[in-house]
């Protein structure tokens, strides 16, 4: 085990963590040492967050160096998984087994356990967030003892078990549930009127089994990434080449102006293995560091055409720190914490400048343009509220903050973040 007293920061280097230790176990019994040991654990993913969720003044435990473990069980259609395995990874390995995951996020770099744990999802109408695959998940709790909880065994709680903010302990294994593998053919169709979007937004979003369209909200366009199934009717085809009013990329495209189109998987209707096309980017290239902040806020679906226009109102404002943003679906899913738990919902995501103090203003105005409309913002993402701010959006965090103390009553877990989070009155 490495066990080192060293600075720590996240993805993008906007976070330094304050731990006085950072750990990597390399076996279970090890990490369970840690935990019992510890004081204020807190677990590191892939660092793919923004604020300081992760953070602590204990130990940082970092879970990626534990045994691998892969069992796909045929029978149950699952598969156990490590923690710390990367989505990319997984899917790779499933795929090679003919079988497949509902969904994925737009990066593959990101660690399974990191991702469900802050509500992580990918687009489609009918694709709740990653966490809605966990059927199990393993983990050791305060005092170093291992713990399972299960959606079969443990269903009045299992909704505050996924989505839990690394509350109830370190996981280290996920099982997910997975389906028979498929194929998806990717079009990107340019220049589509953001007020066809508005007007058809049902069908825009509808045409394939995911779809985001990407604007600055300054301009009046917006670019659609259309994923089919090839198994779908249609056969993955075009919707055509004056669909929506756009027209269809003639070259490979990336969704960050002057970004290289190499890095993202690949387009113009040519089909592939759904884990080579559901992402935005191949996992082969990893994603810069240091370049960018990320933000994101969801809304009802019932609210999007409001929220569009809110934020075109916002366009000019934007326009100086936003490098994109992206206009997801995601269909409700029964995980207490989810920013999509309950509700089918519209995710708007931003990609901008790393420039902190010109971009944090910027996101609390949108912020507050948008909470009028029932909106949750992304637990792992920048954001100008407060934790309790955040989780005063939750109607089920009171059984949440019963649930942590069932299972943490000294709060070996805890951090400043979730002590404000889950603060009483």
């Amino acid at each position: 085990m490495t066990s080192t007293g060293a600075v720590a920061r996240n993805w993008a280097g906007n976070v330094t963590f304050g731990a006085a230790r950072l750990h990597r176990p390399e076996t279970v019994d090890e990490l369970r040492r840690v935990v019992a040991e510890g004081r204020r654990v807190r677990v590191l993913g892939s660092g793919h967050s923004f604020n300081l969720i992760a953070d602590t003044d204990g130990d940082l435990v970092r879970v990626d160096a534990l045994p691998r473990v892969f069992e796909p069980d045929e029978a149950a259609s699952t598969v156990t998984v490590s923690a710390g395995m990367l989505y990319g990874e997984v899917a790779a390995a499933l795929h090679e087994r003919a079988r497949a995951l509902a969904n994925m996020a737009s990066l593959p770099h990101i660690s399974v356990y990191g991702s469900v744990a802050t509500g992580t999802h990918g687009s489609g109408d009918r694709q709740p967030g990653l966490a809605d695959s966990v059927t199990a998940v393993r983990l050791i709790g305060p005092g170093g003892e291992p713990v399972e909880l299960s959606r079969e065994r443990d269903p009045e709680r299992f909704g505050g078990a996924v989505v839990n903010l690394g509350a109830l302990g370190v996981v280290t294994e996920v099982t997910l549930r997975t389906e028979p593998t498929f194929e998806v053919a990717q079009w990107v169709q340019e220049d589509v009127p953001l007020d066809t979007v508005v007007e058809r937004f049902d069908e825009v979003f509808g045409v394939a089994r995911s779809v985001s369209v990407f604007t600055d909200w300054a301009g009046t366009t917006g670019t659609a990434v259309l994923k089919m199934r090839t198994d779908a009717p249609g056969g993955g085809a075009h919707p055509g080449a004056d669909w929506m009013g756009g027209r269809p990329a003639d070259k490979p495209w990336h969704p960050v102006p002057g970004m290289p189109a190499e890095h993202c998987t690949v387009q113009n209707g040519v089909p592939g293995p759904w884990h080579e096309r559901l992402p935005h980017f191949r996992p082969e290239f990893t994603p810069s560091r240091g370049d960018e902040l990320q933000s994101e806020i969801f809304v009802p679906r019932t609210e999007a055409v409001e929220a569009i226009a809110r934020l075109r109102e916002l366009g000019e404002r934007m326009a100086p720190v936003l490098l994109i943003s992206e206009i997801r679906t995601v269909a409700a899913d029964a995980q207490w914490l989810s920013p999509t738990g309950g509700r089918d919902s519209v995710a708007f995501h931003f990609t901008w400048r790393k420039d902190p103090e010109a971009v944090v203003p910027v996101i609390a105005e949108m912020e507050q343009r948008l909470l009028p409309l029932d909106a949750r913002v992304h637990w792992g993402k920048v954001s100008g509220l407060i934790p309790a701010a955040i989780g005063a959006r939750y109607e089920r965090l009171p059984d949440f903050r019963r649930l942590v103390a069932d299972h943490d009553p000294d709060g070996v877990f805890r951090n400043t973040y979730l002590d404000d989070l889950l603060a009483e009155g």
